[in-house]
């Protein structure tokens, strides 16, 4: 009788680091005795510019301690090379929460894709100041939390929202098209564990109507932007982006149609970058492999 192969653990690398030569080698050679089998290397250097060093690295080991790993990675690798960097492992799912509003394509789309299999993750809590989108959530099994925001109870509900988060033990979060601004102390929680949605209308056309706006001004370009949230409204570091020309024959619904469809697969793509450990954040700029 044939004996079943078990599924090996494979590991994400990321690093960061001044350039210079040999971290490749290094860190090759260091995999290669430990006896992993490198599946995927991109690499990306800034010199001489900035003199900078940016790797990811996937990789299979068929018998794994993690703890030894990494401290042997630290001590022979990491610190020679003034090494910043993490790892993660693919026996372990992500715990993605959403946050959205009444919006529901965004929140859709990420919901197909995962029920399809196409995102990795575990979603065990979609939270919303609106209750309308609840049975697509329960339809699912995926509790949907109902906190309605108002002037006076922001604070209050933010602070449900983070126990919520905690209590479920969610790695990140997305803004499905959620319409309230986070506050400072909400964000510092999760730092670069936000992804947010928007068109890329801003700064230009800002507020409530931005695609009449536009297309009063008559705009030939239509788009999207997904980032990571910060204290900067709009202006944390972009992981994602795309546009659609457009013309003077496109109405408003046309527009808002199109803008709709650019944002739920620029989130999926962003959101699937971070998943599979394809972001590498330095300041406010991000390396996508």
């Amino acid at each position: 009788m044939l004996k079943q192969n078990t599924p090996h653990t494979t590991a994400c690398l990321l690093i960061c680091c001044p350039d210079r030569p040999g971290i490749v080698a290094g860190v090759s050679q260091f995999l290669y005795l430990l006896g992993a089998n490198i599946l995927d290397a991109s690499q990306h250097s800034t010199d001489p510019r900035e003199g900078l060093f940016f790797m990811r690295m996937e990789f299979q080991v068929e018998h794994l301690d993690k703890s030894a790993l990494e401290a042997a990675f630290q001590e022979q690798v990491a610190t020679p090379l003034q090494m910043e960097w993490k790892i993660d492992y693919s026996d372990r799912r992500k715990r993605m929460a959403i946050m959205v509003s009444a919006y529901d394509h965004c929140l859709l789309e990420l919901l197909w894709r995962w029920k399809s299999g196409e995102l990795s993750v575990d979603i065990p809590l979609v939270i919303s100041n609106h209750p309308s989108l609840e049975k697509e959530c329960t339809a699912l099994d995926i509790p949907f939390h109902y906190l309605p925001v108002n002037q006076d109870n922001k604070a209050l509900q933010e602070r449900a929202a983070v126990r919520l988060l905690e209590e479920h033990a969610v790695d990140f979060t997305v803004l499905a098209r959620y319409m309230q601004i986070l506050s400072p102390q909400f964000v510092s929680h999760y730092p670069q564990r936000i992804i947010n949605i928007h068109h890329s209308f801003l700064p230009a056309f800002a507020g409530a109507r931005p695609y009449l706006n536009a297309y009063t001004r008559g705009v030939k370009l239509i788009g999207a932007t997904a980032h990571y949230v910060t204290n900067e409204l709009d202006e944390g570091p972009i992981i994602e982006q795309d546009v659609a020309r457009v013309s003077h024959k496109h109405r408003v619904e046309d527009l808002v149609m199109l803008g709709r469809d650019i944002e739920r697969q620029v989130l999926t793509r962003a959101v699937k970058s971070h998943i599979d450990n394809r972001v590498i954040l330095h300041g406010n700029k991000t390396i996508v492999f």
